[in-house]
C-alpha cells in the first residue's frame, strides 16, 4: 500500500515563492520515483502576503492546512511593505512555532561544497573541515518569558525593564534527547557541545546539571557530552570552528546568536537549511516539523529569478530525512547538491548564483540539481 506524506509550502514574501518553487520541484521528483510513497504538496497563503489577503499573516485556512500536513516547507516572510506595525509577518512564524510546540531549531553549519572554502569569511585553513550542527531550544527562556518594558515617558519613572528567562528539568530534557539523537545519526558518532553560561546563570547551572544526567542516564557509553560557556564558545567559533565539530546545544538567547555566527562560515546565507522540529528524527516516531533555508526575503532581488535556491533544497532534504525517514531520498540530494556546486563549467568553477560570485539563475540550479538526481536515483 502507497503511503501518503502531506506537505504544506508556504511560499511567503520576497524570494520565498521563487526558492520554495525549486525545493517543490525535487520533493515532487523524488515522489515520482517511487511505489512505495506519494508527497503531496499544498500551498498556503503565510506572512506578509497573507496579510494582504487575509489581514493576518497566520490564516485560519493555513493553520488548519499546516495541522493536517505531516511537514511543513516555508520560504521566507517579511519585507519593508510591512515595517515593524501592530500587526507583522513574522508573528505568524511565532504563531506556528508556538502552536505546533516546534521546541527544537536545528541549523547545519557545513560545506556543502569543498569548491565554495574561498567564500568563507575565515582563513581556508581555519574553516575547512567545519562541520557542525547547531540545536537551540525554541520555545522557552527569555523570549517567551514574562517581561516588563521600560516606562520612559512618565515623569518621575525608573524606566526600568525587565525580561524573564524561565527553564525546567522537561525542558532540558527533550532537547538534550534529540540532540543525542541527532549524534547518534553521525558516522561516527558526534560530540555533543552543550553551551551555557553557568558561572552567572541559575538557568544555566540547571541546564548544564540536566544535560548531564540526560546523557549519563539515557545514553551512557553512547554519547559523548562537554560543556563550554557562551563566551569562550562564540571565541572558539571563529578561531578553531572544528573545535566544535558535531553537536553544539544550547539554550533560545545563545542559539540565535551562535546560530548566526556558525552560519556565515560557509560564506553565503543562501546555502544552508533549517529545520524546527517538534518530536525526535530518530525515524522512529512521528516528527512534525517546519522547514526553511536560514535567509531572509531579500526584497531587493525578489522577481529577477537570481536567488540561490540551494539552502530551501536543502531544507527539503532535511524534511525527508527528519519528517518521514527518507535518509537515501535525503542523501541523494545533498550529494546532487555538492556535484552541481563542485563539477567544473567553462569558468572553471560549479553552477553559481549571484552570491557565489556566479550569473546562473535560480531555474538553472533546480535544473541542475534534478539532473543529478536522476542519475543518482535512477
Amino acid at each position: 500500500m502507497t503511503k501518503t506524506y502531506n506537505v504544506v509550502v508556504l511560499p511567503g514574501d520576497g524570494i520565498g515563492p521563487e526558492v520554495t518553487h525549486e525545493a517543490s520541484r525535487v520533493l515532487e521528483f523524488i515522489s515520482s520515483k517511487s511505489s512505495d510513497y506519494e508527497i503531496k504538496l499544498t500551498s498556503q497563503d503565510f506572512g506578509g502576503i497573507a496579510i494582504d489577503n487575509a489581514g493576518v499573516p497566520l490564516p485560519e485556512a493555513t493553520l488548519k492546512a499546516c495541522e493536517a500536513a505531516d511537514a511543513m516547507l516555508l520560504g521566507a516572510v517579511g519585507g519593508p511593505k510591512w515595517g515593524v506595525g501592530k500587526v507583522r509577518p513574522e508573528q505568524g512564524l511565532l504563531q506556528l512555532r508556538k502552536h505546533f510546540d516546534l521546541y527544537a531549531n536545528v541549523r547545519p553549519a557545513l560545506f556543502p561544497s569543498k569548491s565554495l572554502l574561498s567564500h568563507s569569511p575565515l582563513k581556508p585553513e581555519i574553516a575547512e573541515g567545519t562541520s557542525m550542527i547547531v540545536v537551540r531550544e525554541l520555545v522557552k527562556g527569555l523570549y517567551f518569558g514574562d517581561r516588563v518594558e521600560a516606562d520612559l515617558d512618565t515623569p518621575g519613572s525608573t524606566g526600568e525593564a525587565s525580561d524573564m528567562m524561565v527553564y525546567n528539568k522537561n525542558d532540558v530534557q527533550r532537547i538534550t534527547r534529540l540532540a543525542a539523537a541527532l549524534a547518534l545519526q553521525q558516522t561516527p558518532t558526534a560530540k555533543i557541545h552543550s553551551i551555557d553560561k553557568a558561572n552567572v546563570l541559575a538557568c544555566s547551572r540547571l541546564w548544564r546539571r540536566v544535560v548531564t544526567e540526560t546523557i549519563e542516564n539515557e545514553f551512557k557509553g553512547q554519547v559523548e557530552v562537554d560543556h563550554q560557556l557562551v563566551d569562550s564558545a562564540a571565541m572558539i567559533m571563529v578561531s578553531n570552528p572544528r573545535k566544535l565539530n558535531g553537536i553544539v546545544l544550547t539554550e533560545n538567547m545563545f542559539g540565535d546568536i551562535l546560530s548566526d555566527e556558525s552560519s556565515v562560515i560557509p560564506g553565503s546565507l543562501g546555502l544552508l537549511p533549517s529545520a524546527s522540529l517538534a518530536g525526535l528524527p530518530d525515524g522512529k516516531s512521528d516528527c512534525k516539523g517546519l522547514y526553511e533555508p536560514i535567509h531572509g526575503t531579500a526584497p531587493d532581488i525578489a522577481g529577477q529569478g537570481i536567488a540561490n535556491p540551494i539552502g530551501t533544497i536543502l531544507s527539503a532534504a532535511m524534511l525527508l530525512r527528519y519528517s518521514f525517514g527518507l535518509g537515501r531520498e535525503a542523501d541523494a540530494i545533498y550529494k546532487a547538491v555538492e556535484t552541481v556546486l563542485d563539477t567544473p563549467d567553462l569558468g572553471g568553477l560549479g553552477l553559481r548564483t549571484a552570491d557565489l560570485g556566479g550569473k546562473a539563475k535560480t531555474g538553472e540550479v533546480g535544473d541542475a540539481v534534478l539532473k543529478q538526481l536522476e542519475k543518482l536515483l535512477a
